[in-house]
């Protein structure tokens, strides 16, 4: 292969690598952000340890596996007169290097069992929220908070005006102009966020009306599949306030790509006001009366024909 074939497939691998190991970022990227999003939560930290400690481990298995290979390549090679054993093995060699990977194993089978196990153990939750997966939108219906039920709130959520107007073809609208304050917001916006209150253990039982969707909040740390006919369940617990956005984890149809997910967290005593505005609209609402349609008068009768 000519220098300039070398230098044209190293470069592909690399775009290769970078589109494979910096994906994982992108859904919620940061300045020169190359690991997993920290994220804002209780839980969030367990993934985001568990993660650099199973780096870690592979980086140092793969510095003494090729290191060692290297080694043997270079140092041992036939041509400085090195002659091969003829030994066929160790067996305290073969134990240490058995025993060794196996305790690895087990480490790291016992952490992430215990992360996912704290994880899905949802008792002891303040609040209780319904999601439910359309295509493509999200419907978010508020069932309990702080033991008492909610009465009514919920509403659907999808992609706000400016975004949708923006993607249509031939539009001639800049994507890059969509924007909330400084941040660009071009499909990562909703017309109507989820209001959550901050230190509140929030249960989500999570569902689909129709395919399989996944909400998917990367600064809460996990996400969970909607699937139609089975309610999965998840909780969290955000301990700052602010917007955090997501977006749907699973192709799930033709507008997969404009189905985004915005959370907003609020101090307990705003979130009550918030939710006691919603309580109070939907119980008026409800109490207006329903506007029927006039009956339109019957036509004359037609005359009788002489």
């Amino acid at each position: 292969m000519t220098s300039g074939g070398i230098r044209r497939s190293f470069a592909a691998w690399a775009a290769l690598a970078l589109a494979s190991f910096g994906g994982a970022a992108h859904a919620e990227p940061g300045p020169w952000q190359l690991n997993m999003t920290r994220g804002v939560t209780t839980w969030s930290q367990v993934p985001y340890d568990l993660n650099n400690i199973t780096l870690g481990v592979c980086a140092g298995i793969g510095i003494l596996v090729f290191g060692a290979m290297f080694i043997a390549m270079f140092r041992f090679r036939k041509s400085r007169g090195v002659v091969a054993e003829t030994w066929s093995h160790n067996t305290t060699l073969e134990i240490v290097w058995t025993t060794i990977p196996v305790i690895i194993l087990i480490t790291l089978a016992y952490l992430a069992t215990g992360g996912l196990t704290s994880w899905a153990n949802t008792t002891g939750s303040q609040m209780t929220v319904k999601i439910t997966g359309y295509q493509w939108k999200w419907r978010y219906d508020y069932i309990s908070y702080l033991g008492k039920p909610i009465n009514n709130v919920g509403f659907m959520s999808k992609l706000d005006a400016l975004s949708n107007a923006t993607r249509q073809l031939d539009s001639g609208m800049d994507p890059y102009a969509v924007k909330v304050g400084n941040e660009n917001t071009y499909l990562r916006n909703v017309d109507k966020p989820l209001v959550v209150p901050v230190d509140t253990k929030i249960r989500f039982v999570i569902t689909g009306g129709d395919v399989i969707h996944s909400w998917w909040v990367p600064q809460f740390g996990w996400k969970v599949d909607a699937i139609p006919g089975i309610v999965n369940a998840a909780w969290t617990d955000i301990k700052t306030p602010g917007t955090y956005r997501g977006q749907c984890g699973l192709l799930c149809g033709q507008d997969h790509g404009f189905m985004p997910i915005v959370v907003v967290a609020k101090s307990k005593a705003d979130f009550a006001k918030w939710l006691a505005t919603q309580e109070a609209q939907a119980a008026a609402l409800a109490a207006a009366p329903v506007t029927q349609t006039a009956e339109l008068p019957a036509p004359p009768a037609a005359g009788k024909q002489g």
